[in-house]
């Protein structure tokens, strides 16, 4: 921020005033002397707004993070991912005395930006001494200029995320464009134990060595990694979205078999949708979307572990959805990991009981739901024809909006009209259980936008 001179304009000529008598002098000079202190604090306090501390004047003449104007706009989630286990192999020492930068996919875009860090499988506190945040140049590593901000919490430059918590940063002035890839770098000098992580990310992300958070050039992030880590959301103080639509879901909505780095997941392409209605005047909500899913979860059943990897649906929903900023209505995909992961035959009874148990606690929040029936997998190695019978009795209770508010069929978009127990051709991945990108497409497409509209109450 540039210091302006504030002088007036007045007559060409003024003749000057009589000098104060001396005892009279004291009380303009205190009050010169307070303005200049309130000054200088209010400074200081509106150039560190955008999460970077200041450095002295002495050090630093030139703030490298200048504030920029006051934003207005609501805070919605941006991007988010759900904690889904211990990564193997951080045990001990974590990810001490490294570097990690995550590459998100921003939904929609904002004048300034929050980040939530996650130590939920963490067995010791998270030492985080240096966190940044930057609009990357392209698909790398390397920041645009003049977009990295240190990040701060609650207006302090390391933080401590106890074992099994969480934290929120301070919110950072930085335009985050829609659709545009952002860098959240964190930097741990410490071993903290297991890293709580996000596999099957499908976007590459980085870690150096050392302290590398400001870095910009991207160079020293020679390693590259699948996984998302210790970071669970970006939030974004928006002008374009007015709420948050929150996927509840497994690997179909995780995007497992999507292509790498090409935002081609369901959600993405749902997310594509709604800015391309809003932005052609349409009448459809102004909604951001953010992706819960987790490859493999099912509704009922906790993977192993304490706290458990792969929680199921009823246990993660209060973290992964109504925690999730300005949520207004939750779409819910979850259930066939449920039928085929069932040692036994799945109870189709207990499974739409435990989804019912999700729209009501989304209700007693007043948020809507949509819930999607479940597709056909007939040709995966999981399949057998008791357990299409469970499928198709959970598919007839949500067709018949005895679970949900509202529904979108993707059983009916993506199945084989000359064999409905299994996938089209073109929408099926090859294994018969996951889309292509066509059919995550395909599945993106048939959603109806008006069901984020409103709110209702499913027959329960």
């Amino acid at each position: 921020m540039t210091k302006r001179h504030v002088g007036g304009v007045g007559p060409a000529t003024q003749q000057p005033l009589p000098a104060a008598p001396a005892k009279h002098r004291a009380l303009p000079a205190a009050i010169v002397a307070l303005i200049a202190v309130v000054s200088t604090a209010f400074y200081v306090s509106v150039t560190s707004d955008d999460g970077a501390p200041l450095p002295s004047v002495a050090a630093d003449r030139a703030p490298r993070n200048p504030a920029a104007p006051a934003s207005t706009g609501t805070w919605v989630g941006s991007w988010s991912t759900s904690p889904a286990g211990a990564e193997p192999g951080t045990e001990t020492a974590g990810l001490a005395g490294r570097s990690v930068r995550n590459v998100v996919h921003a939904s929609v875009g904002g004048t300034s930006a929050r980040i939530t860090l996650s130590n939920l499988y963490g067995q010791s506190p998270l030492t985080v001494t240096h966190a940044s945040l930057a609009v990357a140049a392209g698909d790398t590593a390397a920041a645009t200029t003049g977009t990295m901000r240190r990040l701060t919490f609650s207006g302090a430059s390391s933080v401590v995320v106890p074992a099994g918590g969480q934290v929120m940063s301070d919110a950072a002035r930085v335009a985050v464009p829609q659709g545009g890839n952002v860098l959240v770098t964190t930097y741990s000098p410490t071993p903290s134990g297991p890293v709580t992580y996000h596999p099957h990310a499908r976007q590459i992300s980085y870690v150096a060595q050392g302290d590398r958070a400001e870095d910009m050039t991207g160079v020293p992030y020679t390693e590259r990694t699948n996984h998302w880590r210790y970071l669970t959301a970006l939030d974004v103080l928006s002008n374009e979205s007015a709420g948050t639509v929150v996927v509840l879901g497994d690997s179909i909505t995780d995007g497992i078999t999507s292509t790498m780095d090409a935002n081609r997941r369901w959600t993405d392409v749902l997310s594509d949708r709604l800015r391309a209605e809003v932005q052609a005047g349409r009448n459809v909500p102004r909604y951001s979307v953010v992706n819960e899913g987790i490859s493999g979860n099912q509704v009922l059943l906790d993977g192993l572990g304490r706290p458990a990897d792969n929680p199921s649906g009823l246990n993660r929903f209060g973290r992964d959805v109504l925690e999730r900023t300005n949520v207004k209505v939750v779409v819910i995909d979850l259930g066939v990991n449920d039928i085929l992961r069932n040692p036994r035959l799945a109870d189709p009874v207990r499974i739409t009981e435990g989804l019912r148990t999700l729209v009501r606690r989304a209700h007693a929040r007043g948020l809507k739901v949509v819930g999607a029936t479940l597709m056909p997998f007939q040709g995966h190695r999981g399949y057998t024809e008791a357990r299409e019978a469970v499928r198709q009795q959970i598919n007839a209770q949500i067709r018949a909006g005895r679970v949900y508010d509202a529904v979108v069929d993707f059983d009916r978009a993506l199945r084989d009209p000359a064999n409905p127990r299994r996938l089209r051709p073109e929408f099926d991945s090859g294994d018969h259980l996951h889309p292509s990108d066509l059919g995550f497409q395909e599945m993106g497409q048939v959603f109806d936008l008006g069901a984020l509209k409103g709110a209702g109450q499913a027959e329960l």
